[in-house]
C-alpha cells in the first residue's frame, strides 16, 4: 500500500475508537482490555513440557531430541474436531563431548497440553504429531520408536527460545483451506461500534464554558499546516412553549455541513451560553436569550442532515 492509503486507514483507525469511547464506552473498554491482556499473553515465552528422543535414520542415522512446549503465541484449535495449530523451530545440530545429535521445539497452546495431561492416550497422539510435524517439516525420515526422556528439557532455555524465534511462523499439522484469516484489528472495532441505522446520536455534553474544564478527545491530530480560520456555521435559535407544561424549552439548529461524526465536535454549555467548536471548521458562541436549566440541556446529531439540536429547559 501507498503512504496515502496507510494514512487514510490510521485516520480511520482513530476516528472509529474515538467515535467509540464517547458513544459506547462499555465496548471501548471491553476491546481495549482485550488487546492489553492478548498482547501481554503473545509476549509470554514458551515453557517447556516434555522432551522426546527419537533418531533421524534419513538423510543419516542421528539422535534427535524434540522438545515439546507450551506457547501461548499459538492458537488453541477452535473446536476439539479442528486440526491442532503447531509452531515448529529450527532443526540445529549440536556437537558435545560425549554426544553429537540433533534438536528442534514444536510448541502447542498450553491449552492442549493440559488437556492431554489427563489421558495417557491422548498425550502419546500430541508426542506423534509432533513427530509427524517435524518429518514433514524439516523432509526428514525418523524412527517409529521413541522415548520420553527424564528431563523436561534437552538444552538451555534460552537456545530453545532461540529456536522457535527464528522460525516462529505457526501452521497447523493438517491445514483446512477453508479456515477463514483471522479479523483485523479494525475489523474487530469496527464490529463493536454502535448501530449505524439509527439517525440519531446523542453527543456528550460538557457543562461549564471555560474550556479547561472540557473534556478532552481520545486523540488529537497535531497539522503541519497553517489551518484555515473557523466560519460561523448558519444557525436558528427559538423559544417555545410546552402544550402540556407551563415551562418553555429553548432548542438550537445549528448546520454542519462536512462533519460526519460526533467526535468531532466539542461543545459546552451554561445557564447563560453555548460554546461549539468543530477543529478548523466551525466556531460558533452565543448568549442564550432566557437562562436554561444546564441540567436538562440535551444535544442530538443528525448524520443524514450534518444538523446538531441543542434543547433546555428554560428557567
Amino acid at each position: 500500500m501507498d503512504q496515502n492509503t496507510v494514512l487514510q486507514q490510521v485516520n480511520q483507525f482513530w476516528s472509529i475508537l474515538d467515535e467509540m469511547s464517547q458513544n459506547n464506552p462499555g465496548a471501548y473498554r471491553t476491546f481495549i482490555e482485550r488487546q492489553l491482556r492478548e498482547g501481554a499473553e503473545g509476549l509470554t515465552p514458551p515453557r517447556p513440557h516434555c522432551c522426546l528422543r527419537s533418531s533421524v535414520q534419513r538423510p543419516e542415522d542421528k539422535i534427535l531430541y524434540v522438545n515439546l512446549c507450551g506457547w501461548k503465541r499459538v492458537p488453541a484449535p477452535s473446536a476439539p474436531t479442528q486440526p491442532v495449530p503447531v509452531c515448529g523451530g529450527k532443526l540445529e545440530m549440536v556437537a558435545e563431548k560425549n554426544e553429537n545429535y540433533c534438536v528442534v521445539e514444536v510448541a502447542f497452546n498450553p491449552e492442549v497440553l493440559q488437556r492431554a495431561e489427563a489421558s495417557t492416550q491422548e498425550m502419546e497422539q500430541i508426542h506423534l504429531l509432533a513427530l509427524s510435524f517435524i518429518q514433514q517439516q524439516h523432509k526428514l525420515r525418523l524412527s517409529q520408536q521413541f522415548t520420553v526422556t527424564k528431563a523436561k528439557l534437552k538444552g538451555s532455555v534460552q537456545a530453545m527460545k532461540r529456536r522457535l524465534m527464528m522460525q516462529h511462523q505457526c501452521e497447523s499439522s493438517t491445514p483446512d483451506p477453508q479456515t477463514e484469516p483471522a479479523p483485523s484489528l479494525l475489523q474487530q472495532i469496527s464490529s463493536l461500534r454502535m448501530e449505524e441505522t439509527k439517525e440519531d446520536s446523542t453527543i456528550q455534553l460538557t457543562l461549564g464554558k471555560e474550556e479547561g474544564k472540557a473534556k478532552p478527545g481520545l486523540i488529537e491530530v497535531i497539522s503541519s499546516t497553517v489551518s484555515a480560520k473557523p466560519q460561523q456555521p448558519k444557525h436558528q435559535i427559538t423559544v417555545c412553549s410546552e402544550s402540556s407544561a407551563s415551562s418553555s424549552i429553548l432548542k438550537l439548529c445549528v448546520e454542519l455541513p462536512g462533519v460526519c461524526s460526533v467526535s468531532q465536535c466539542r461543545l459546552s454549555i451554561t445557564k447563560d451560553d453555548v460554546l461549539l467548536k468543530v477543529e478548523d471548521m466551525y466556531y460558533l458562541h452565543l448568549w442564550f436569550p432566557e437562562p436554561v436549566s444546564e441540567e436538562t440541556c440535551c444535544a442530538t446529531f443528525h448524520k443524514k442532515k450534518h444538523m446538531l439540536i441543542v434543547t433546555a429547559s428554560v428557567l
